[in-house]
């Protein structure tokens, strides 16, 4: 947990947040806004992502995009406008974005993420990855583990989505709860007391505590042991699946692309082939049926996976209410939209 000095919320800001302030409070409101985050990533989920953290109230928030503007990345990804093609998406997001909310500090970064040296990210409370290689990934969680600098990881394609947090090994944060009240037992005449029972009209905050673990532990599960085998049943498929996908990104450098359907289909059986083998399982654990739904990003589940990740953004940042340990997984197939958690601590 970061130490600073305690925000102080104007009285134009405290009617801004008003209905956040009533909601978790204005401790936790003032934690939020006091936080810098840093969004790698401004496709569809980036800018889902980045609406989120806006609107919510955070201190200041950080574009990091070295990407184009396409015709395909501007079907999913609302703040850039259709004239902007050719232009940065960071830079092409900026406007609307600050827009969302005049308070917080936005602002872009056109370079590559993997170019940015390791003090770059140490300037943020928070560092958001989308659409980033599994190795950046890992890079930045063990570095940002190690300054207890919180990390959220997460991705669309097609009607697949996954978020994955790491709040360090001691992430603090209060529960709202019922309060407890007591019975009275000053007299000994009469009965005996009665049990404790709750009250619906009184609330307490108890502080807890979670432990978390990182991203390459996460990933680099040994499906052999024993311990693991046992637990394969209740894992979801879309685990496997992420690495599938991870797996693709870093051979070809780029996601599945509906404009080279078939060779892509193809070189994901294969992926899948390898990937489940080198693990020690069954090809059968995941069926072919997954290519014809992984392809493109997709704006309804970019809105369902972004308001999952904002939530545990702010979540994690004002220091209220249980996160998540440690996986997300949305498959917006199953028509009632289905989520799945998973974590392997």
């Amino acid at each position: 947990m970061i130490e600073k000095e305690d925000p102080v919320i104007s009285e134009e800001e405290a009617a801004q947040y008003d209905r956040q302030i009533r909601l978790w409070g204005l401790d936790a409101q003032k934690r939020l806004r006091g936080s810098r985050v840093l969004l790698a990533g401004l496709g569809g989920l980036g800018a889902e992502l980045a609406k989120n953290l806006i609107l919510a109230g955070v201190k200041g928030l950080t574009l990091l995009d070295h990407e184009q503007v396409s015709e395909e990345s501007c079907r999913a990804q609302f703040l850039v406008p259709v004239s902007a093609q050719g232009q940065n998406r960071a830079q092409a997001s900026l406007e609307r974005a600050q827009n969302l909310n005049p308070m917080v500090e936005v602002h872009a970064d056109p370079d590559r993420a993997e170019d940015k040296p390791d003090d770059f990210f140490l300037q943020f409370d928070a560092v958001c990855l989308t659409g980033c290689s599994r190795d950046l990934m890992v890079r930045v969680d063990q570095l940002c583990s190690q300054h207890s600098i919180k990390v959220f990881c997460g991705d669309v394609y097609g009607y697949y989505g996954y978020m994955f947090c790491n709040l360090g090994r001691e992430h603090h944060y209060v529960e709202e709860k019922l309060k407890v009240v007591k019975p009275s037992s000053d007299s000994s005449d009469g009965p005996e007391p009665k049990k404790a029972k709750v009250d619906p009209n009184e609330t307490t905050m108890v502080k807890k505590t979670s432990s978390f673990c990182n991203l390459k532990e996460a990933l680099e599960v040994d499906w052999t042991s024993e311990k693991a085998k046992a637990s394969l049943k209740r894992t979801p498929v879309d685990y496997f699946l992420l690495h599938v996908l991870l797996k693709f990104r870093t051979d070809k450098g780029r996601d599945p692309d509906p404009k080279s359907y078939a060779d892509d289909s193809e070189l994901l059986k294969q992926i899948r082939d390898d990937v489940l083998e080198a693990m020690g399982l069954s090809r059968d654990l995941l069926n072919d049926d997954f290519i014809s739904y992984c392809f493109s990003e997709m704006s309804p589940v970019c809105a369902v996976v972004g308001g999952v990740l904002g939530q545990e953004v702010v979540k994690a940042l004002s220091q209220r209410d249980a996160p998540h340990r440690n996986f997300f997984f949305f498959d917006g197939r199953k028509g009632n939209g289905m989520v799945d958690y998973f974590g392997p601590n």
